[in-house]
């Protein structure tokens, strides 16, 4: 889901953690053998510990065809050959079929937000928005008339039954572990252009490693990455999405965040606040309660007194980028906001 990790989320997120890793990673070397063609054999694979990646059972042929994919949940699901209206229920399914070039015909609002998120508005003008996310309006999207969904990872099944009866081709798009490649990969499978997606990935790939070699001094600095809550700040562990990008940029995390999880931690109290220093501090707030509590602490002395903040090392960032999941997209503006504070060349 486009979440930035709300606290119901990260207990979820444990809970299944250790399952699903392994899961993920099965059905993603099944899932990407298929761009549209028939992926004998991949029928066994996935199971309730599957990824994000739906992997092809087999082809419809030519338009109006069908086929058969697993989500990630590893539900065996008919989708059409060649999807042509795309509902997508979060903004990382947003992120991902903007990337692949598709435009939808029906959104959801970004995490926290009541219009999309800013950094994909100009390529979403005039698409119906049909709800906040993970929430859909069903009267709007039935005027959709969507032939595919993607639900992000929605956990609701009655929500679920409800968007599988407006139409059957409804994927659950993420496991709660996956990270954003994967669920990418997975995406792009669904819309019959996992080559491209490939593609993208690569393309990503050596951006973010020629900006992090650009980055003179601060070359592999130890950059925290924070979310500050009303009640506090939490910082990302390794596997979380804009962690993951500073990190294929060559970066590292500070010792006290080097944990791998793909999640944000519990809100930091005061006497904690420590944990988020390092040689940068990026920060980012999703609520207006949360920019309020960070202005709040900036003027008392245990924020001050963070290495980053006096050497003026803290840079603020747009937490609906930050904060989610992500998706090309996403990276792409994580890239340039790491690039433009740590002096990358353009």
């Amino acid at each position: 889901m486009s979440t930035a990790q709300s606290p119901h989320h990260l207990a979820r997120h444990r809970a299944v953690q250790a399952l699903a890793a392994t899961g993920a990673a099965a059905l993603l070397l099944t899932g990407c053998g298929s761009s549209g063609s028939s992926d004998k054999g991949s029928s066994d694979k996935g199971g309730a510990s599957a990824s994000g990646t739906p992997a092809a059972d087999a082809a419809g042929g030519g338009n109006g065809g069908k086929r058969t994919v697993k989500d990630a949940t590893g539900k065996a699901v008919e989708i059409p050959a060649e999807p042509k209206r795309i509902v997508t229920l979060t903004q990382e399914d947003l992120d991902a079929v903007l990337a692949l070039g598709v435009k939808p015909v029906g959104i959801t609002n970004g995490q926290g937000l009541n219009e999309p998120p800013a950094y994909l508005k100009d390529k979403v003008q005039g698409v119906p928005v049909v709800g906040n996310l993970l929430q859909p309006v069903m009267d709007k999207v039935i005027a959709a008339k969507p032939d595919l969904i993607l639900a992000g990872d929605m956990q609701d099944e009655q929500m679920l039954k409800q968007l599988r009866e407006i139409t059957p081709a409804t994927l659950v798009t993420m496991a709660p572990t996956d990270e954003w490649k994967l669920s990418f990969r997975g995406i792009g499978n669904a819309v019959n252009k996992l080559d491209q997606a490939n593609k993208v990935i690569a393309d990503y790939d050596a951006k973010a490693a020629k900006a992090g070699g650009e980055l003179g001094a601060n070359k592999g600095a130890a950059v925290s990455i924070v979310r500050w809550n009303p009640t506090g700040p939490s910082w990302m562990e390794k596997k979380q999405f804009a962690s993951g990008v500073a990190l294929d940029m060559g970066l590292t995390r500070p010792k006290a965040q080097d944990k791998d999880g793909n999640a944000h931690t519990p809100a930091l109290s005061l006497e904690k606040i420590n944990e988020i220093d390092g040689d940068w501090l990026f920060l980012s707030t999703l609520t207006d309660d949360g920019k309020a509590a960070l202005k709040d602490v900036q003027s008392k002395p245990a924020y001050q007194e963070l290495g980053a903040v006096k050497n003026n090392h803290t840079v603020t960032v747009d937490g609906s980028v930050w904060s989610t999941r992500g998706g090309p997209l996403a990276a792409d503006v994580v890239i340039g906001d790491i690039g433009k504070a740590l002096g990358a060349k353009s």
